[in-house]
C-alpha cells in the first residue's frame, strides 16, 4: 500500500459490512415480496449483486438485480480529461409499484446518487427508492442521505475513499488516499 493511502475497512470488514446492509434493507422492508438492488456503474454493481446474494441466502424474498450508467446525467462531465465508457443501465424488470434500492460504494456529495436517480425513472415509478452505501462519507453538497451504510466517516480535504472490489479490481480493500498537495 503506498504511503499516501492507509485501510480503512479490511476484506473481511468489508464482507461483514455487506452483511449487515442485506440485513437492514430486510429489515426496513419487512412486508415486501420482492425488492430490487440497483448498483451505480462501476463499483456500486458489485456491491448490489453481494447484497443480493446475502439477502437470498434467508429465502422468502424475491431480489432483483439491475445496474445503472448514470455518465449521461452527471452535471460534471465538461471537468473530466476523459469521458467515462458508457456501460449502459440494465434493468430488466418491472420497477413500478417496486421498492429499489440504489447501491454506490461511496456515498460523497450526493451529485451521483441525483444522476441515478434521474436515470431510474426513465424505467418506471418505484413505489419507494431506498438508497445503500459501504461507505458514507460526509460532506454533502446535495440534500442526499443514504439509508443503509455499513461505515460512516468524516475525512479531511484532499482525502477520498478508495474502494476495490475482486469484481471490477481483482482484490477488496477499502482505503483513504491523500491526494498529493499542489505546492
Amino acid at each position: 500500500m503506498p504511503a499516501d493511502e492507509r485501510p480503512l475497512l479490511t476484506k473481511a470488514q468489508m464482507a461483514d459490512g455487506v452483511k449487515a446492509l442485506a440485513r437492514r434493507i430486510r429489515e426496513a422492508n419487512p412486508d415486501a415480496e420482492s425488492i430490487a438492488l440497483v448498483g451505480i456503474f462501476t463499483r456500486g454493481v458489485p456491491l448490489a449483486k453481494r447484497i443480493a446474494a446475502e439477502m437470498e441466502k434467508d429465502g422468502g424474498l424475491k431480489v432483483f438485480v439491475g445496474t445503472i450508467d448514470i455518465t449521461q446525467y452527471r452535471d460534471d462531465l465538461n471537468t473530466f480529461q476523459m469521458v467515462p465508457k458508457l456501460e449502459g443501465s440494465d434493468i430488466s424488470f418491472d420497477i413500478d409499484g417496486l421498492t429499489v434500492v440504489l447501491c454506490d460504494e461511496v456515498v460523497y456529495t450526493g451529485r451521483s446518487v441525483r444522476a441515478a436517480l434521474d436515470e431510474l425513472l426513465n424505467f418506471g415509478r418505484p413505489k419507494r427508492v431506498q438508497l445503500a452505501a459501504l461507505v458514507d462519507r460526509c460532506g454533502r453538497e446535495l440534500p442526499v442521505q443514504p439509508d443503509f451504510s455499513a461505515l460512516k466517516v468524516t475525512l479531511a480535504p484532499g482525502e477520498r475513499v478508495a474502494v476495490r472490489f475482486e469484481e471490477v479490481d481483482g482484490h477488496d480493500s477499502c482505503t483513504v488516499q491523500t491526494q498529493a498537495s499542489n505546492r
